[in-house]
């Protein structure tokens, strides 16, 4: 594989970059314990930040999505506040090998095998972001929609770098839902969810989404310990731009309150 240039020096792999309003957009490969992940980091001119050093977050996409569309929407809108992303391929997704039907609650033990690696490679992009010199590691957030949101509340209650967590469109497991006592036992949403207690979380969900539904959002949120927060917007199961934004100032205001917080200590 061709080796791009890059803009600023970055562990891994780089196969392509560019400039972009507000920063840079670079397109790099991490090694993580199975497979290269293949991610996007969009990264604000080091100046823009407080110390140069800029807050951070790993967005996670939904099942049948890919990094390009957490980048191009919620990392754009973080970029704008001087917030840098890594946007990743989540195991059977986007540019890497496989089936996404294996995230499917149908296949209970393909869907654990699928989980167990998806998490190992959000705790690898973690530590990526984590040894980037241009990253302030007191500020770094999780972002998750849909299948990224379940992933990102496990991960972040596992992992005290995170201090944010924003989840769009996601809420807890379906009611009824096949061999429910092997999946809540890998993956239960609200048990994972009460060890945020502590940590701001963002909710952002839609009123008539059919994928999460509102009661789903609702069952999730009252679970979760405060400080938290929930905002609905009138649409389905990807938010509009309107919430994108709402949701990219909220994290912004809450990991400038941490960067003040260890100002003033």
């Amino acid at each position: 594989m061709k080796k791009a240039k890059s803009p600023i020096e970055l562990p891994g792999v780089v196969t392509a970059s560019r400039d972009v309003p507000g920063g840079y957009r670079i397109n790099i490969e991490l090694e993580a314990e199975r497979e290269h992940v293949p991610g996007i980091l969009l990264v604000p001119d080091r100046s823009t930040c407080p110390d140069n050093r800029c807050a951070a977050a790993l967005l996670l996409h939904g099942v049948t999505s890919r990094k390009e569309r957490m980048a191009e929407g919620i990392g754009r809108a973080l970029l704008a506040y001087n917030i840098a992303t890594l946007s990743i391929d989540l195991p059977m997704h986007g540019a890497r090998n496989g089936s996404a039907e294996q995230f499917s609650l149908r296949n209970p033990l393909q869907l654990i095998g699928a989980w167990r690696l998806a998490l190992s490679e959000v705790r690898h992009s973690l530590d990526y972001l984590s040894n980037l010199a241009s990253v302030d590691t007191q500020r770094l957030a999780l972002v998750g929609y849909s299948l990224g949101a379940y992933l990102a509340i496990v991960a972040a209650a596992e992992d005290a770098r995170v201090r944010a967590v924003v989840l769009a469109s996601g809420g807890d497991l379906p009611e009824e839902i096949p061999f429910e006592t092997i999946v809540r036992a890998a993956a239960d949403p609200l048990r994972f969810v009460r060890k945020l207690a502590g940590r701001p979380l963002l909710m952002v969900n839609g009123r008539y989404d059919r994928t999460i539904r509102a009661e789903q959002a609702e069952r999730l949120y009252n679970a979760a310990g405060d400080p938290k927060q929930i905002h609905w917007y009138h649409g389905g199961h990807w938010p509009p731009q309107p919430a994108i934004d709402f949701g990219a100032e909220w994290l912004a205001g809450r990991l400038g309150e941490v960067w003040r917080s260890t100002r003033e200590a």
